[in-house]
């Protein structure tokens, strides 16, 4: 019979393993020649739709200044576009252009396919309780 690992045990086996999932989703993002900030920035734009840029920047958990500088560099290429919000003018919106999503859509889909051969050895099911058990403890930590 195995012992039950303690609390520290589990969190450091839970941070390497964070650990080498993000370094192989960093090497993904690398391989497709946009730097991190800009590749979620258009990934999210193509999954969200337009945000407003202080969204964009928490969704993404960038600091206001790198969000701008993101957005900056973005907007230079022509792969996405500000605008201001129909409702709010103070908020600004930021949408992919056509450039962007051409772009951003089979870099997408070559890093989704990346990551779906990380995760390649956990069945179905695993893959089910792996994330539901990661969300429970993620969401009490967050309260502990």
């Amino acid at each position: 019979m195995t012992t039950t690992p303690t609390g520290p045990e589990t969190v450091l086996v839970v941070w390497k393993a964070s650990r080498a999932l993000e370094a192989r989703a960093l090497d993904s993002i690398g391989a497709t020649g946009l730097g991190a900030s800009d590749f979620k920035v258009l990934e999210a734009l193509l999954h969200k739709g337009a945000l407003p840029v202080n969204v964009l920047g928490r969704k993404l958990l960038l600091t206001s200044g790198s969000i701008t500088t993101a957005v900056d560099r973005l907007v230079e290429r022509g792969l996405v576009e500000r605008h201001e919000d129909a409702t709010d003018r103070r908020v600004r919106q930021v949408a992919l252009t056509e450039a962007g999503r051409a772009l951003i859509e089979p870099l997408y889909a070559r890093h989704a396919a990346d990551l779906e051969a990380v995760v390649r050895v956990l069945s179905d099911a695993e893959r089910r309780t792996l994330v539901t058990l990661l969300r429970k403890l993620g969401l009490h930590a967050m309260t502990a």
